[in-house]
């Protein structure tokens, strides 16, 4: 195929794709018996409950809802006093803001959860409905002395959900917390064949220069707990749920943790940004918690977890933390971090992530004999609708032709590469990338750069 030829193709192809914008709303609803606002598309849902300590109680993917939501809790909000009846934490689920540090150990350590306020009582709630965001303001804390609030996006054509989070000393003196954003996924079977799901995983990719020495440290639990499996060759912590008790922190440098529900093959992506020279809560810019079976020191002493679901429920923790921010009284703090989802089509593994989606099956090449022709191997999800394309690229990076490899690329299909092409001679580097409909580029998923690779270097 020429450079014509594509050219024209790709012209065709876009008119083909050219339909009506996709509806996106933000309004009020009702969860579960609760209060709620739904920000909502054609690919996701997200239901915000403000008067559950401000929390995105569940984040949908089509029919795949994501967060962990407590069936004891359901419809019942906080008394007056943030606590449960016995003073206890009440646990309602989904994703919410904590400060960081956690401990039990000096004044400058989180004691909760409980936290009255912070996690407890309900939040303002500020809606936007031509982004459309809200946004969610708790009370003045005096434990931490600070205020939280977060503004959550949704934005068209994707399944990107965009969270900016804030923390301000409404103290009269200095104050140094980090922002915990606390996401608790459902890790439970709904099928009833076992009590928890052990095709739940999460990659997070290892940072070369950590100061940990298997590249995390366990926090609470077991040290040898099987649950974390580090890969030093490909750089990457496995977390598979086992219903064991334990906590791991790395300093993780990439930005981005993804949970597969290895089941059905959808995807919880969580992004961020790391900066390394500034110091994290626990030394960590990610940590995993797993509810199960187990004894951990936490509250100042021993506990052993009951080996019941019902009360010890199946969660599985993915958590991000911000650095730390020393505030004088009346500063603000503001951190950004994304949500995404995808399906990649079953029990695969997430091995690289970017904002325009996920590599299960990185890109593996065949060449002919001849040396033009080359067959592409790949697994991938996507974030946002659009279409797959491959580009290939001469030595400047000068995009040489462009091919059409998924005209309706959509998050909720995996996109699965198998096909052969005819590249043009000068080719030295081929990507993978994403498009709108208008064929501006949302993101490359995958790339190779420099020589094209041998059939010995592709395995195939």
């Amino acid at each position: 195929m020429n450079r014509t030829t594509l050219q024209a193709a790709t012209i065709g192809f876009a008119l083909c794709l050219a339909s009506p914008v996709e509806a996106q709303t933000l309004r009020s609803a009702t969860y579960k018996g609760w209060n709620a606002y739904v920000l909502e598309n054609d690919l996701v849902r997200v239901h915000v409950v403000p008067d559950i300590g401000g929390r995105v109680i569940q984040y949908a993917l089509g029919e795949k809802a994501f967060f962990w939501v407590n069936p004891d809790l359901l419809g019942k909000t906080s008394p007056r006093t943030g606590l449960g009846p016995d003073g206890g934490w009440l646990n309602y689920g989904g994703d919410k803001l904590w400060p960081a540090p956690q401990g039990w150990d000096n004044e400058h350590q989180w004691p909760g959860p409980p936290g009255a306020v912070l996690d407890g009582r309900p939040y303002r709630a500020e809606t936007d409905p031509a982004a459309p965001a809200i946004r969610l303001t708790s009370r003045d804390d005096p434990q931490t002395g600070i205020r939280f609030s977060r503004r959550i996006r949704l934005h068209p054509r994707s399944t990107h959900v965009s969270v900016q989070a804030a923390m301000t000393n409404v103290d009269d003196e200095p104050r140094r917390w980090g922002i915990w954003a606390h996401t608790q996924l459902d890790a439970g079977r709904a099928d009833g064949d076992e009590e928890y799901n052990r095709l739940l995983r999460a990659w997070c990719p290892i940072n070369p220069r950590s100061k940990f020495e298997r590249g995390y440290r366990v926090i609470f639990g077991k040290k040898d707990n099987p649950s974390f499996e580090a890969d030093a060759r490909r750089g990457l912590l496995t977390v598979s749920y086992r219903y064991r008790v334990g906590k791991i922190g790395l300093d993780s440098h990439a930005g981005w943790v993804a949970t597969v529900d290895g089941r059905t093959g959808h995807v919880f992506v969580q992004r961020f940004r790391y900066d390394p020279d500034k110091p994290y809560p626990d030394g960590s810019s990610v940590e995993f918690w797993h509810n199960g079976v187990g004894r951990i020191h936490a509250y100042n002493k021993w506990m052993d977890m009951p080996d019941d679901p019902a009360e010890n429920p199946c969660v599985f923790e993915s958590e991000l933390l911000s650095p730390y921010a020393r505030l004088k009284p009346g500063e603000r703090f503001t951190w950004s971090y994304d949500w995404y989802a995808c399906r990649i089509g079953g029990d695969f593994p997430v091995r690289e992530c970017t904002p325009a989606g996920v590599v299960s099956e990185p890109l593996a090449c065949r060449r002919d004999r001849d040396g033009r022709r080359l067959r592409l191997r790949g697994r991938f999800g996507v974030f946002h609708l659009g279409r797959l394309v491959l580009q290939a690229c001469d030595e400047e990076s000068a995009v040489l032709a462009t091919e059409i490899l998924q005209p309706h690329a959509t998050p909720l299909k995996p996109l699965v590469l198998d096909r052969t092409i005819q590249l043009p001679s000068a080719t030295s580097s081929i990507a993978v990338v994403l498009q709108d409909t208008q064929g501006k580029t949302i993101g490359v998923i995958s790339r190779w750069d420099g020589d094209l690779p041998d059939m010995a270097d592709c395995g195939l």
